[in-house]
């Protein structure tokens, strides 16, 4: 599905258009939405491959416990909620690339270019993403960049990729322990050996999982190893062996097929920083009127901003998205008067939102 939204025609033409959104996470689909509502088009850029964000690359699985009205859900179910959410807008999404340009035209509106070629002429841009975007931690060993993507990963897209293999996994948080248990459990996925790495014996994760993890070091299911990777050798252009020196100083030699490496994302503002945009401490800082930036016509909503009372969390957002989009019209259709509507009872509305008008008696 995501596939069929993408415009594959953006390197050969500038699009113009009302709204583009920087970052496809749940704050910024909402942007489309409440944008939608209002009879605006969004075009999104998202750096990664696909929309979700901070959720569906953290925690896919895990479980989200303060959504409204949403009992529980996990990441990629509140990005697939979402997604049909905003179905009937028509958003266009441009995925695996960041803005590389901004520039404020004379006419008012913003001309911008992406990393892949993308051209836009924007009245109004709202970014949503989050706390920049996200690069994974690396593992500081000379010349292991070499395996980067064939036996040393980041993440894990494709567990059945890793059945049946050597894993050594290095890391002490959710993601290390979550991929460990799944490695070590009967299944599809099972690993032939999986030895969890971490340069203490401490954890940053569920103790649940801690624990269960030790259990299974004790039935000899895996191995659990503190230290941290100080070299490697290869043959023939393939890794064989990590060298793990431990806090006793002893360096041990532990083979390997695959090295999985998480030691968390870092976020990074980007070329965000260089839009001339009013910044306080990596955030963007807004008015809380209309989530408006410094400049007019961009505005941010989610955690990428910031004001008094701000709180990151996922409802918040939401509550901005509303704001921006009532705040941003003024820019976009200035001889046009909204008046806010609800969808329990605007026949304009429903016709928006292609469902029919309810009958109350």
């Amino acid at each position: 599905m995501i596939d069929s939204l993408l415009n594959s025609n953006t390197a050969t033409q500038t699009i113009e258009t009302d709204a583009v959104i920087v970052g496809a996470g749940p704050v910024g689909l909402f942007q489309v939405f409440e944008l939608g509502l209002l009879e605006i088009k969004a075009h999104i850029i998202d750096s990664l491959a696909y929309p979700g964000g901070q959720p569906m690359e953290l925690y896919p699985d895990k479980p989200i416990y303060d959504i409204p009205a949403v009992p529980v859900c996990t990441g990629k179910e509140l990005t697939d909620a979402l997604m049909k959410q905003i179905e009937p807008f028509g958003a266009t999404f441009h995925l695996g690339q960041e803005v590389s340009v901004v520039e404020k035209q004379a006419d008012g509106r913003f001309f911008i270019e992406t990393s892949k070629g993308a051209r836009f002429l924007t009245k109004t841009i709202f970014i949503a993403a989050g706390v920049g975007s996200f690069q994974p931690r690396t593992l500081k060993v000379d010349g292991i960049e070499a395996f980067d993507n064939t036996q040393l990963f980041y993440r894990v897209k494709n567990p059945a990729d890793f059945a049946g293999k050597n894993l050594i996994i290095v890391g002490g948080g959710d993601s290390a322990l979550d991929w460990t248990l799944n490695f070590v459990a009967e299944g599809p996925n099972k690993a032939e050996s999986v030895i969890l790495i971490h340069r203490r014996d401490g954890f940053k994760a569920a103790p649940a999982n801690v624990a269960k993890m030790r259990e299974l070091c004790d039935q000899y299911e895996m191995q659990f190893i503190v230290g941290q990777i100080t070299g490697f050798e290869e043959s023939q252009g393939q890794l064989k062996t990590v060298k793990v020196t431990g806090g006793d100083g002893v360096t041990r030699v532990v083979p390997a097929d695959v090295l999985l490496v998480f030691f968390g994302l870092s976020p990074k503002l980007g070329p965000i920083a260089d839009w001339g945009l009013d910044i306080e401490r990596k955030q963007l800082v807004v008015d809380t009127e209309r989530f408006s930036t410094n400049v007019e016509g961009i505005f941010a909503v989610g955690d990428i901003n910031t004001y008094p009372g701000k709180k990151k969390l996922i409802l918040s957002g939401f509550h901005e998205c509303a704001l921006a989009a009532f705040g941003a019209m003024p820019i976009i259709n200035p001889d046009k008067k909204v008046h806010l509507q609800y969808t329990t009872t605007s026949p304009k509305l429903h016709k928006v939102l292609g469902v029919e008008s309810p009958v109350f008696d």
